[in-house]
Formats: structure tokens, sequence, C-alpha cells
């Protein structure tokens, strides 16, 4: 994949993954923001936390093997 195409898809995984983090600190008030905004009977927000899931594989190990400068 070209260089642009793969930030595209970082900015989208990093989008993700903070949309993650966010939702796992209001559930720790009891809150869920994604089977709020979403439902908890769909399949939607099973998908969502899926992406999110491979959104931090993703920039884990974009982290991971980041060349040094």
């Amino acid at each position: 994949m070209s260089k642009k195409v793969m930030k595209v898809v970082y900015s989208v995984a990093l989008v993700l993954l903070i949309i993650g983090g966010l939702n796992w600190g209001l559930v720790g008030f009891n809150f869920n923001l994604i089977d709020y905004v979403f439902g908890s009977v769909t399949a939607l927000p099973q998908a969502i936390y899926v992406l999110v899931g491979i959104s931090a594989i993703l920039i884990a190990v974009k982290h991971l093997f980041k060349k040094k400068k």
C-alpha cells in the first residue's frame, strides 16, 4: 500500500483507539457509550469493538516496529 493510504489507515485506527479508550473510561462509571448510541441488540456495537481491537493491535505494531531516526 502507498504511504498516503497507510497514513489514512493509521489515522482512522488512532481515532477508533481513542473512542475505545474513552468508552472504557465511561464503562468505569457504569455507562457504555457505544451501547447507548448504537443499541445493545444489533451487531453494530460488536463490530465496533472488533474494529477498536484491531486498531489497538495495528497502532501497537506500528510503534513497536517504528524506525528510529
